[in-house]
């Protein structure tokens, strides 16, 4: 099952790869993949480099980290009632 990308941004690659400096537009992250932690907003991005070089001479791409961990049904716990020794002291 593939799943559309969400480009949000670029970047190019600098000092013979060694840096890569990215422009991200944030109004381009939809807002079920924002996240908030201890007050301040995050969200998660990949960057990729590209095949080619494109025509403003961009070398990565950045995209939406759209991946979500599959959500695991927890079966209840049964607890088995067993009858009582009325022997016991308490």
């Amino acid at each position: 099952m593939a799943e559309t990308k969400i480009y949000v941004g670029n970047g190019v690659e600098k000092f013979d790869g060694d840096l890569i400096e990215i422009s991200v537009c944030l109004s381009d992250i939809p807002q079920e993949h924002r996240f908030e932690y201890k007050g301040k907003w995050y969200a998660k991005l990949k960057v990729s480099k590209m095949r080619q070089t494109n025509e403003y001479g961009k070398t990565h791409s950045v995209a939406v980290n759209t991946y979500k961990p599959p959500v695991k049904e927890e079966t209840p716990v049964k607890k088995e009632i067993t009858e009582v020794d009325p022997n016991l002291p308490f």
